[in-house]
Order: C-alpha cells, then sequence, then structure tokens
C-alpha cells in the first residue's frame, strides 16, 4: 500500500486508499493494521470527512467489507 495519512481521531491513527484496488489500510490507535476491501471512493471521502471517524467506521465500514489483518494482535 502507498502512504499513511495521520487523522485526528481517538480510535484511528491513520488511513490510505487505493483507489485502483478500492483497498482502504487503517492502523489503529491499538497498533492494529486492517485493509477492506471494495470500498468506493465515496465512503474513503466520507471516512475523511466524518466528525468523528471511529463512529463512521463502526457504522459504514466495519462489517460492511471484507476486511483482513496486516499486523499487530489478531481480532478474536
Amino acid at each position: 500500500m502507498g502512504k499513511l495519512i495521520s487523522v485526528e481521531s481517538s480510535m484511528i491513527q491513520a488511513v490510505n486508499y487505493d483507489s485502483k484496488t478500492r483497498v482502504l489500510e487503517v492502523l489503529f490507535n491499538s497498533g492494529r493494521t486492517y485493509c477492506y476491501e471494495g470500498v468506493p471512493p465515496k465512503v474513503y471521502k466520507e471516512l475523511l470527512a466524518a466528525d468523528s471517524k471511529g463512529r463512521y467506521m463502526h457504522s459504514e465500514i466495519i462489517g460492511a467489507y471484507p476486511d483482513y489483518q496486516v499486523s499487530g494482535r489478531k481480532r478474536k
């Protein structure tokens, strides 16, 4: 993936988006990094613009798109 962009959030440290593959990479403050597949560009833009990025992740991305963990402890 490309360069991570720092975001202001109590849940998320940084994000990266590849518009060609539609993969959203998210580095959480917990140290875990996840990639979400098939994320439309509109959803990525809305995430960046959201007042609460964590709330947006929970309501619009987590569980809505296939994901896999890149680093950190595995999710139970």
